[in-house]
């Protein structure tokens, strides 16, 4: 239906990206940006945190105003959060600046941070940085641009698909950033997303809060959730489709299907570099009564530390897997519960134990672990993705300001 394309947010015509480094990180790159060649039908969605950085208040409130933005600057190293006024006004400025250098409106634009907060900003280099920026503008930047929104990630994220819509080629590329600070409700992560695609205003933003809910807001790395977060997605039309407006139009599941599979690819990449992460885990739950109490539920493992714990040790603790379905809050019967590593069934219906501690730790010793539970309550079911935690974990976050 779709296909992989070896790229990332600029795959989409009419899109341009750079990354360069302006002096706030000592070396590697630290401020990117991109560009839409013609205003694009744009959405967001925000962290939901009550301690927003100044990014995210202001550019809440350009969306506020224009359903259209042409660029996004976007600096790691520093997260301008809890900054006050002056906060404020290097955000205004750095919107202003960008403005100015690409030569289109204040509205148009929109910034997002990432890093240490509580720092003031070292604006002067910003600013600077925005026409060096710029300058380097290109369809091959998206590279750079993935590599500048980094911080403690060990590899840059980006995902682009390309299809077909009306007989017209369309692609949709994203880049994300976020190792650490992640939890569901926009967990410290950042996701910019493209596409040349006609859509309408109020279905680009059905579709975004829609693909979020089943890939960024189904991930934890750690439980906490940041002061930055920010998902964005741009479309410009150059596709040359006719406008989609419809949920019941097939080319809208179509295009809603490919946005989903890029964002919960990219969901998948954080969780791959989760700081100090050696496995990925893959949490679903089956036989919910609803798909809330399956989230509910999901969410609870996948955040427990007693599970993620266990899983870094390769030991199949099913009782730490059970209780933690246990305080998530959802109503069930403990004794109807089935929980599987991978195929392997590990506890069985009242509370049957009969497994292979050896083959259960084959499975652990692999890289991607499947923890199955199913509470044979009714039919629905979630997947949450997370990673164990580890030793390494602690070192980088006791040491994140040095």
């Amino acid at each position: 239906m779709y296909k992989k394309l070896n790229s990332g947010i600029t795959a989409p015509v009419g899109f341009l990206a750079s990354g360069i480094n302006c002096g706030i990180k000592k070396r590697n790159k630290d401020l990117a940006l991109v560009y839409s060649t013609v205003p694009a039908v744009t959405a967001a969605t925000f962290t939901t945190s009550q301690v927003q950085a100044a990014p995210v208040i202001l550019s809440r409130l350009q969306l506020e105003k224009t359903e259209y933005c042409r660029a996004l600057v976007i600096n790691s190293g520093n997260a301008n959060a809890c900054t006050g006024n002056r906060g404020m006004k290097d955000t205004i400025s750095m919107i202003n600046n960008t403005a100015w250098v690409l030569d289109v409106y204040d509205h148009e634009v929109l910034v997002a941070s990432t890093g240490v907060i509580g720092q003031f900003m070292p604006v002067e280099k910003i600013l600077l940085g925005i026409k060096q920026a710029a300058d380097g503008l290109s369809p091959e930047g998206h590279a750079d641009a993935a590599e500048a929104i980094r911080t403690t990630d060990t590899f840059t994220k980006e995902c682009a698909v390309q299809l077909k819509i009306q007989g017209k080629t369309v692609n949709i590329g994203g880049m994300a950033k976020g190792s650490g600070m992640i939890a569901p409700n926009m967990a410290t992560m950042l996701a910019f997303i493209t596409s040349d695609i006609k859509i309408s205003p109020e279905l680009l933003r059905y579709s975004l809060k829609k693909a979020v809910a089943k890939s960024f807001n189904r991930i934890s790395v750690d439980g906490d959730t940041s002061t930055n977060d920010m998902v964005v997605v741009m479309a410009n039309g150059l596709a040359g489709n006719d406008e989609i407006f419809s949920i019941r139009d097939r080319d809208f599941r179509k295009f809603y299907n490919a946005l989903e599979f890029v964002l919960i690819q990219l969901s998948k990449m954080i969780v791959l570099d989760g700081e100090g992460a050696t496995k990925f885990i893959e949490v679903q739950i089956d036989g919910a009564l609803t798909e809330e109490s399956a989230l509910q539920a999901a969410k609870a493992v996948s955040n427990s530390n007693l599970v993620k714990t266990a899983i870094h040790g390769e030991d199949a603790n099913w009782g730490r897997i059970l209780a933690a379905v246990g305080y998530s809050g959802i109503e069930f019967d403990p004794a109807k519960v089935e929980i599987f590593l991978g195929k392997l069934p590990i506890l069985g219906r009242n509370y049957r134990i009969d497994f292979s501690e050896k083959e259960a730790k084959k499975i652990l010793l692999n890289k991607e672990i499947k923890i199955t539970v199913d509470l044979n309550q009714g039919r629905n079911s979630v997947t949450f993705w997370t990673c164990d935690l580890t030793r390494e974990y602690i070192n980088i976050n006791a040491n994140y300001r040095t």
